[in-house]
């Protein structure tokens, strides 16, 4: 099973969003995936997106969407983000190669009145995915945007699924009572970091953004010039990548799953040279690492 894999496109944030997307588009239709999936926070149903969203539909094999939490930016109804992309619902699954594949949303409200952005797997979804798995018959491979492992966030924050830890448990549950469908691995966006850990015998992986590393108001920099700042105004508090990330992950029923590397540079200075916290050297980087996991 090869997937063609990308997370945090951002198209309304970067002036070179079409240079982008459409590189991931035309690598893919070489590298003839047996699907490619974006991880979330690709755009908002906007007009002036459509060209962006052409360009991803474009791809003549199977496509699915992840919904990121900057999916309803704009005053964007989560109904809205789903329907433009013809989806049916914003968690689902699917089957394919002798693999099931379960999409999760971590966007659900922790409480009825919550504002913003959300990070949490409500207990409707819950109850879902548990039927999921109790009819589960082949090797299983979740999606989602915020991640279900411990991948760490900026100083302060946490970026996680709040309720990972029991999400994580029900995981585990199920790969003791059903090996034979077992969970092997999770794959995440969100926090813009290349970054993999093993929890309890699933791996959890976080993939990289295709365009930039959020570094926030304190580290504002004019990394191209007057003109794009003027009209792309979060740029400057970002790390862009020169090239953009994305890779090719093949899972085998032998154990393993590979990640094709693409490592890129950033645009002007370093997050270190603008004083970023030094000890999140290990996951803040242009790249997407070349990796090798065993199940």
């Amino acid at each position: 099973m090869r997937i063609g894999m990308c997370s945090d496109v951002h198209l309304p944030t970067m002036h070179d969003a079409e240079y982008r997307i459409s590189s991931f588009i035309d690598s893919m239709k070489i590298a003839k995936p047996d699907f490619i999936v974006e991880l979330g926070d690709f755009g908002i149903p906007d007009e002036r997106y459509a060209p962006y969203f052409e360009i991803w539909n474009s791809f003549p094999g199977p496509k699915y969407h992840i919904i990121g939490n900057h999916e309803m930016d704009g005053g964007t109804s989560l109904e809205e983000a789903i329907a433009y992309r013809k989806m049916t619902n914003s968690y689902y699954s699917f089957s394919r190669n002798g693999f099931l594949f379960i999409v999760l949303d971590g966007n659900d409200k922790e409480y009825p009145d919550q504002k913003g952005y959300r990070s949490y797997i409500g207990a409707e979804q819950i109850s879902w995915l548990k039927e999921e798995l109790k009819k589960a018959s082949e090797p299983i491979i979740l999606f989602s945007h915020q991640g279900i492992g411990s991948d760490p966030g900026n100083p302060g924050e946490r970026y996680s699924i709040k309720n990972a830890d029991k999400v994580r448990a029900l995981f585990e549950i199920h790969n003791q009572s059903k090996p034979e469908s077992r969970i092997i691995a999770s794959f995440n966006g969100h926090t813009h970091h290349d970054f993999a850990e093993n929890i309890n015998g699933i791996w959890y992986i976080t993939i990289n953004s295709m365009a930039y590393k959020w570094l926030g108001e304190e580290y504002e920099y004019l990394r191209y010039n007057e003109g794009v700042d003027k009209d792309f105004k979060w740029i400057k508090y970002t790390a862009p990548y020169k090239e953009p990330l994305f890779t090719v992950v093949e899972i085998s029923t032998e154990g393993y799953i590979t990640m094709s590397g693409k490592y890129s540079s950033y645009v002007g200075p370093t997050p270190w040279e603008l004083g970023y916290p030094e000890h999140l050297k290990k996951f803040v980087k242009p790249q997407i690492t070349k990796r090798f996991m065993e199940f």
